[in-house]
């Protein structure tokens, strides 16, 4: 069962028929039948034996919350019953280290599970201990990315003693498992999402259609551009070899680029608006990232939950580590303030980067992407002072219309700088792309390197034709969007007729689109991962 899938469909409308009237009836339980939806989307979107992972993964995270939750309380019993300041003291730190034993104990297991199924295979071939990176057979069991790092967050939420752990197993199974977000994300927070889940409610038939609006957009996305840029891509990067010339590689990045917010942000699209139906808000994971002024202004803007997760829980805890501290204080004596406010922040987000690229998949070229984001980022930190200085001497205004042009551009290029290290098949395959760019940009006339590849030229104008009226449609509302226009209230304002001719102009892009779709347009990319 996939998102684009009949089942599924069923299974949304048999859940939300089954939700709203059981809302009349005994609402406290409606609950109930969102977990029901989630755990049988997963068997059938996945097995039987990845359930059992989903629910060894959960049962161990929600069991470690609650030892937790018991030592502080036994913690506090046992300070409370001595008045010796010494014995206090020893007290705390004697379960301080209780507390961070049973963190780790509790840890161990989902992270054993995802090394295993995402890592174990690809670590042996790399030693030499196996003929291939898939030799082994090992499948990446549904979500398992994502619902691993929303339970270690719970844990780790819970460690830090931010909000009372969950008594209710099948509450906590909820949150583990809620199906809107267990392919794409994105990754929830238990505070911000569990008083939504276990919350009564009637239909809202204003926020329902909203919901639709927006899962309709998230498909439009998907088929009538992901799908359809999906065979370019493949046919340049499926086979990548030295004679590549660099035109044709550049075209990939580009059509690769333009897929992949096309599949990520249309899944993510179609995810939010199935969840809306049910009245669930998750966190906001999409925020118009081709407006982005920077680097790092694009990854606070694509994929946020996953930026704000690797934020929290790992960025934060490296940088304010004594050895961080330490090194800023050597940094700020030996070489300027500056440097060492910023340096122990540059080290923590190249390993953030790095630990993000590891998170995309267990191969070298994933790496080199983190490195390369990482450093980036670290570099424009550092050098900020120097930017800002040159920006004075020319005399540039921070809100000049075309500077923010010219930053908006210039990002781009760098993010697919970037995309040479995501869209091939290894490390070598990267460098090779990267040379051809740029010591063999095109050594035979443009169309006929495309069609070396296996991209004919009336499939290409096909493609770019629809490609670009879409492309189009997601630009204006992305304008009106970074504007702060709500577009889905103002498209739900129009007059019926005008909405009527919007969406029947819409489908009727999808209908052709799939004249250049080949074998389904395949899955949602993020499902990879």
């Amino acid at each position: 069962m996939e998102l684009l899938s009949l089942q599924f469909v069923l299974l949304l409308v048999a859940a939300l028929a089954a939700y709203y009237a059981l809302g009349r009836t005994k609402p406290e339980a409606q609950w109930y039948v969102l977990l029901a939806a989630s755990l049988a989307f997963y068997v059938f979107a996945g097995s039987w034996q990845t359930l059992l992972l989903l629910l060894l993964t959960s049962a161990d995270i929600w069991a470690g919350g609650l030892w937790l939750a018991r030592l502080d309380s036994e913690a506090k019993t046992a300070r409370k019953a001595t008045k010796d300041r010494a014995e206090r003291k020893a007290l705390k730190e004697r379960y301080h280290q209780k507390r961070w034993h049973a963190f780790w104990i509790a840890l161990a297991l989902p992270l054993v599970i995802l090394g295993f199924f995402k890592y174990l295979n690809v670590l042996l071939f790399n030693f030499g201990a196996t003929d291939s990176p898939t030799s082994l057979g090992i499948l990446l069991p549904l979500g398992i990315s994502f619902y691993t790092f929303q339970c270690i967050g719970y844990l780790i939420d819970a460690y830090n003693a931010k909000y009372a752990p969950e008594q209710n197993y099948l509450r906590f199974l909820l949150f583990a498992s809620w199906f809107p977000q267990i392919i794409q994300g994105p990754i929830g927070r238990y505070d911000q999402l569990s008083g939504q889940l276990f919350a009564s409610r009637s239909a809202d038939v204003h926020g329902m259609r909203k919901g639709l609006l927006r899962l309709g957009y998230g498909l439009f996305k998907k088929l009538a551009i992901a799908n359809v840029l999906a065979h370019n891509v493949s046919m340049v990067f499926g086979n990548v070899t030295p004679g590549i010339p660099g035109s044709v590689v550049l075209y990939g990045v580009l059509v690769y680029s333009i897929q992949m917010y096309a599949d990520f942000s249309g899944g993510i699209d179609i995810v939010e608006g199935v969840s809306e139906l049910f009245g669930v808000q998750m966190a906001q994971n999409f925020r118009q990232p081709y407006f982005s002024v920077s680097l790092a202004d694009f990854w606070r803007r694509w994929h946020m939950s996953l930026g704000s997760w690797m934020r929290d829980y790992i960025f934060y805890p490296i940088a304010l580590t004594k050895p961080m501290q330490s090194f800023g204080k050597w940094a700020k004596a030996k070489l300027g303030t500056h440097a060492g406010r910023t340096l122990p922040a540059c080290v923590a987000n190249i390993l953030v980067f790095l630990l993000v690229g590891v998170w995309h998949g267990a191969d070298w070229h994933y790496v080199g992407w983190g490195l390369y984001n990482g450093v980036i980022v670290a570099v424009s930190d550092l050098l900020a002072p120097a930017f800002r200085s040159l920006k004075e001497r020319l005399r540039i205004a921070d809100d000049a219309t075309w500077f923010r042009v010219f930053a908006v551009v210039r990002t781009f290029c760098v993010v697919n700088v970037g995309r040479y290290f995501d869209c091939v098949k290894s490390l070598s395959d990267s460098f090779t792309c990267i040379h051809a760019t740029l010591f063999n940009l095109a050594p035979v006339p443009f169309r006929q390197a495309l069609a070396l590849a296996g991209i004919e030229g009336a499939e290409m104008f096909g493609i770019s034709r629809i490609a670009l009226v879409a492309c189009v449609v997601i630009a204006v509302v992305s304008w009106h969007a970074e504007k702060g226009t709500d577009v889905r209230e103002r498209v739900l304002s129009w007059h019926p007729v005008a909405r009527c001719c919007l969406y029947l102009g819409m489908a009727a892009l999808v209908l052709y689109a799939f004249d250049f779709t080949t074998n389904g347009g395949g899955g949602f990319l993020y499902a990879n991962f």
